[in-house]
């Protein structure tokens, strides 16, 4: 686990209608050979293909019932069995997700591999192999969520030295003690076992992204949010149109630098991007009166890589 890579792709970081250079709503993250979906807006298979991600796709999570955050799911879906894809999807998503598969499947009784459908509830958490993903309530005038990918704890740094010193032979056993198993050694004839925490460091965090989906501003966050290594964050509007921000339950980008300088998140990520706007300089000028760390910018088809801290 403790080698896993972790990949941001932005393959829609349009607002509500597309442009020549954006698409709607979808966020992708690979964490080894897991990849997550987070919205899928109409033309998600496209961007994918020019992405070059395949569409090889464990779950799908989409935040809230507008267009365009789930209008690609019936064109990918459909291009995920025309390359014969037989294993089940699971798809998460506020209520009503039960009436929307059943669809799917009335629209294409055909379709080669099975979706199940998976209601969200606020707070809970859906765990993956060595990470989960936490769904919370946002404010966007319907039902709707962001969503928390965070990692399991990594095991402590091994101490060799501290293992050799101990009468431990490097080889096998080493990678038994980090597995967090106890050996056996023999010590001047004594039999004696050495146990995972006298060679081992303190756990380590694991890595963290968060993602609003639509929203205005949120007075709490959970818990899990504070520290995050990426912030992906709605900025629909500049801080010029905070009033039409609000009407229509939207975030400007200077209410999503407060949010990562608040959250103290180590990179800010600013996407649904109304389709007024052809520059970016106002919006990233607008977050930084708040936030003092790395703002991005994404276009889309953009990849980053989260880091481990250490």
């Amino acid at each position: 686990m403790a080698g896993e890579t972790l990949h941001v792709h932005f393959l829609g970081t349009a607002g509500a209608l597309p442009t020549p250079q954006r698409n709607p709503s979808c966020i992708m993250i690979r964490r080894g050979s897991d990849t997550i979906l987070f919205d899928c807006g109409e033309g998600a298979q496209q961007q994918m293909m020019r992405a070059r991600t395949g569409f090889t796709v464990n779950a799908i999570f989409i935040s809230h019932w507008h267009a365009d955050h789930y209008l690609g799911l019936f064109g990918l879906f459909e291009t995920m069995g025309f390359h014969g894809r037989e294993e089940p999807i699971r798809l998460y998503g506020p209520r009503r997700v039960h009436e929307f598969v059943s669809i799917i499947r009335q629209m294409n009784q055909g379709l080669s591999f099975p979706i199940q459908a998976v209601e969200l509830q606020d707070g809970e958490e859906i765990r993956f192999d060595g990470y989960r993903v936490i769904p919370f309530a946002t404010r966007h005038g319907c039902e709707s969520f962001g969503f928390i990918l965070t990692e399991d704890e990594r095991p402590g740094r091994f101490d060799r030295d501290q293992a050799i010193s101990l009468g431990v032979p490097p080889g096998p056993l080493f990678g038994r003690l980090q597995r967090g198993e106890g050996v056996s050694v023999t010590v001047d004839g004594q039999e004696i076992i050495i146990q995972p925490e006298q060679v081992m460091g303190e756990n380590r965090p694991g890595r963290t992204v968060v993602y609003t989906g639509d929203t205005r501003p949120l007075r709490f966050w959970p818990e899990s949010a504070y520290g995050a290594d990426l912030l992906i964050h709605d900025a629909t509007f500049d801080d010029l149109e905070e009033e039409r921000a609000d009407e229509v339950f939207h975030s400007t980008a200077g209410k999503a630098g407060a949010a990562a300088r608040n959250l103290s998140v180590l990179r800010l990520a600013l996407v649904h991007i109304s389709s007024r706007y052809t520059q970016t300089a106002n919006h990233i000028q607008d977050a930084k009166k708040y936030y003092q760390g790395e703002v991005l910018f994404p276009n889309d088809c953009t990849m980053i890589e989260i880091p481990f801290r250490d």
